[in-house]
């Protein structure tokens, strides 16, 4: 256990498994009280547990934050527990990928939903309680990272409206920085490349060998490695803003 978080409250969506488990353990261990935020009640449990065991504090919050309500509870159940919020990892997404032109509209509004509505309603539902913690806390500083992709930055034949997202992740991070760059809430953004999840299963079965095939022969990055680049950006000293991080594995070329 480190103590650079400590006494610091850090929210995390999608922690139920790949990244965002990977985060939520990261930031126990830096000293933080980790909500998890996900649909999949048993698997945040289980993610609490490992967390719990290590000697961290973690709390599970079941919500779908496609929702603004269920945005906004997830928060309030938040600061319920632990009083206050310093940290937000809007790391929730979906990733179905295909031809544009025969993907099922059901696909376009669950990556619209989850990647662009419901990191909104998280951002907007949590930034007072960042403004607040930057304003009381020791640290003087809050931080609200968002988990964009290497597809924010490169298109690619297959993921149009996941690149439409993503893009879009980019450009709100940095206008929201900006923003609140006089009230001391670090914005920033995480750019994770090809990493080893359960993201990509979740593609039409029949175009799973073709995504395989682009990139079966890349050394994945682990989940582990994406949350090693949320650490260094929450745990810089006041001083420091990093805006952007842009991790790919080393085989990735695109």
């Amino acid at each position: 256990m480190s103590n650079a978080l400590t006494g610091t409250v850090a929210l995390v969506t999608g922690a139920s498994s790949g990244i965002g488990a990977a985060t939520a353990r990261k930031l126990a261990a830096e000293g933080a009280a980790v909500v998890l935020v996900a649909r999949r009640g048993e698997r945040l449990e289980q993610v609490v547990e490992q967390i719990e065991s290590q000697g961290g504090v973690a709390r599970a919050v079941v919500a779908d934050i496609t929702s603004r309500a269920g945005a906004d509870s997830a928060v309030e159940q938040a600061v319920a527990a632990f009083g206050r919020l310093d940290v937000l990892v809007n790391n929730a997404g979906a990733m179905l990928v295909g031809p544009f032109a025969d993907a099922p509209e059901g696909e376009w509004e669950r990556m619209v939903d989850v990647n662009i509505l419901g990191l909104l309603y998280m951002s907007r539902a949590a930034l007072p309680h960042l403004v607040r913690a930057a304003s009381d806390a020791p640290r003087r500083t809050a931080d609200l990272v968002n988990i964009s992709s290497s597809a924010g930055r490169v298109a690619r034949p297959g993921t149009a409206v996941y690149n439409l997202t993503k893009f879009g992740v980019n450009g709100f991070t940095e206008a929201l920085r900006q923003e609140m760059q006089a009230q001391r809430v670090r914005v920033s953004v995480v750019e994770p490349g090809n990493v080893d999840t359960e993201l990509a299963s979740h593609t039409r079965e029949e175009l799973r060998a073709g995504v395989e095939a682009q990139t079966g022969t890349i050394e994945r990055l682990k989940p582990e490695d994406i949350a090693d680049a949320v650490a260094y950006i929450v745990t810089s000293d006041r001083r420091v803003a990093v805006n952007e991080v842009f991790v790919r594995a080393a085989d990735q070329s695109w």
